[in-house]
């Protein structure tokens, strides 16, 4: 008797359908530069090893970090920050002006996703991206590169980058979405058909130090203990 055949395999399912881009341009956007070097610093960035961190407690030149809610409650602007990222990969931050606005700047951090999300669990995280001045200067959020430190402790580079569509299909399902966490379905097929995106997203508020330092608080719902994030960008 001959072998039998083996059953005919499904076809894989379709992905998602693109959500339609409503997104409007936040009221303080600039003109686009170029992003050619942003790309090639992004792919220089990514052949960098991924040291996971073991945050202790923080430390930044200058001495002791300033209290979050002592700066918050002297005034800054308001914005949507957005972390998130496939479970096993990068984790991302994205500032928007509100949650309808196209981001003003999207950072990839040097640190997975899974792990930021065990540190969040175990209390207040600090995040500082520190990178050199240079000629001709530019925006701080502009700069390119930075190295990253979590609660002190150096862990790797950061790369601006301009927003990707999967980058924009993030933020136009949340949207809607002022404040909280979760996951959602992903786009990108390196991560196979069962990869999902977590996020986490809240409100900050943004402190401007001067031309070289700017600080972004997290703000808790209604004043509660939850987890801190405070995220420095500091040009020396």
């Amino acid at each position: 008797m001959g072998d039998t055949a083996p059953p005919p395999t499904s076809p894989p399912p379709p992905p998602p359908p693109q959500t339609p881009l409503t997104l409007v341009q936040p009221s303080t956007k600039k003109k686009n530069k170029p992003v050619k070097v942003f790309r090639v610093f992004r792919n220089v960035f990514r052949s960098f090893p991924i040291i996971t961190p073991a945050c202790k407690l923080p430390s930044l030149t200058g001495g002791r970090l300033p209290d979050s809610k002592a700066v918050a409650a002297s005034g800054g602007s308001r914005v949507t920050g957005t972390l998130f990222g496939y479970r096993k990969g990068r984790v991302s931050l994205s500032i928007q002006e509100n949650s309808r606005t196209l981001p003003t700047a999207v950072v990839e951090l040097a640190m997975q996703t899974h792990v930021l999300q065990k540190e969040m669990t175990q209390g207040m995280v600090r995040i500082a991206l520190e990178c050199d001045k240079r000629a001709p200067p530019v925006e701080l959020l502009e700069e390119p590169l930075w190295t990253m430190f979590c609660n002190g402790k150096k862990i790797g580079y950061g790369v601006k980058r301009a927003a990707s569509e999967e980058d924009l299909h993030v933020m136009e399902v949340l949207k809607a979405v002022s404040m909280g966490a979760g996951v959602l379905p992903g786009l990108s097929e390196a991560e196979g058909p069962d990869g999902e995106v977590a996020y986490m997203r809240a409100h900050f508020d943004r402190v401007v130090g001067s031309k070289d330092s700017e600080t972004f608080y997290m703000l808790s719902p209604d004043g509660n203990n939850g987890p801190e994030l405070s995220i420095f960008f500091v040009r020396v």
